[in-house]
């Protein structure tokens, strides 16, 4: 379990993590979401004790990271897939974490076969794709096949074969009753992926809770209306305030709910193939919530 307590870390006058208070529990695919510099990576690097907070508390299964001798035997960590000697092998990194950790040599070889990568094994690390660097940090990760496990933006540089993997591997962790943490920008992984979501914004807590209650938060709710009449539905709709945008023989209606879209085309005659009501998508609700939260827009000229 990780375990977050009104962690702070400032730089000067600015806040970069304020007050941040989050519970990550096993068994489960946890994101980590916010918009670029809402503080999701110093979050992060804090938990793992490579910067020191202003305030407050970060700590897995009740400790903080710096007092385990044998860290990757606790937690597993994927922060950065380019920080990795290139002169090295992927079996010399991975050796050399195995012996300073005291974990069996052999887990090294199991690995790297389990991440795709046995036949680059002895390949030197430069002249590995990002996809590849990937896979050897994934491996890293599960070297010391830990508890909990932490990812900062994982899919990087990976096909797509390499993404399904991937969503695999974090729900067969999360099922074996481990802590999974993963941070990511990409909305459509999350939305297939995690169980959970803590959002932060400036440094700040936006939500924790599932996937499902984060998404229906969104405002945004439309109904698809799928009719022959496109025409005289859409005057119709419009009439009673409704926003209707066409496409084809399909509308987006917003501003009227199911049953009363259904009602006005009765009244009037119209046949519907289609009548559906459609909640808002993560990533709407995302960009919802987190419009206050956004510290470089396009097009800002600050």
């Amino acid at each position: 379990m990780i375990e977050v307590n009104e962690l702070t870390k400032r730089y000067g006058a600015k806040n970069a993590v304020h007050n941040l208070s989050f519970t990550v529990r096993p068994s489960k695919v946890t994101g980590f979401l916010g918009p670029n510099g809402a503080g999701k990576t110093t979050t992060l690097r804090m938990l793992l004790g490579l910067i020191d907070p202003s305030g407050g508390t970060a700590t897995i299964d009740g400790r903080p990271f710096r007092d385990r001798p044998r860290g990757l035997r606790h937690v597993g960590a994927l922060l950065d897939a380019g920080d990795v000697h290139e002169g090295r092998t992927a079996v010399a990194h991975l050796a050399a974490l195995a012996r300073s950790n005291r974990i069996a040599r052999t887990r090294v070889d199991e690995v790297l076969g389990e991440v795709g990568l046995a036949d680059a094994a002895r390949r030197r690390t430069g002249g590995f794709s990002l996809g590849m660097r990937q896979r050897l940090g994934i491996a890293t990760a599960l070297l010391g096949d830990p508890p909990v496990l932490l990812f900062d933006e994982p899919l990087n540089g990976l096909d797509p074969e390499g993404v399904l993997w991937v969503r695999g591997l974090f729900r067969r962790l999360a099922a074996e009753g481990r802590t999974v943490f993963v941070s990511s920008h990409l909305m459509s992984e999350m939305e297939n992926t995690a169980d959970e979501l803590i959002v932060i914004g400036r440094g700040e807590l936006i939500a924790a809770e599932s996937l499902a209650d984060f998404a229906a938060r969104g405002t945004r709710l439309s109904v698809t209306v799928r009719t022959p009449d496109t025409a005289r539905l859409t005057h119709a709709l419009s009439a009673e305030g409704a926003v209707v945008l066409p496409d084809g023989d399909t509308l987006a209606v917003t501003g009227l709910p199911a049953p009363r879209i259904g009602e006005l085309a009765f009244q009037h005659r119209v046949l519907l193939h289609e009548l559906t009501t459609r909640t808002a998508s993560l990533e709407e609700a995302f960009m919802e919530l987190t419009a206050d939260s956004v510290e470089y827009l396009a097009g800002d000229s600050r």
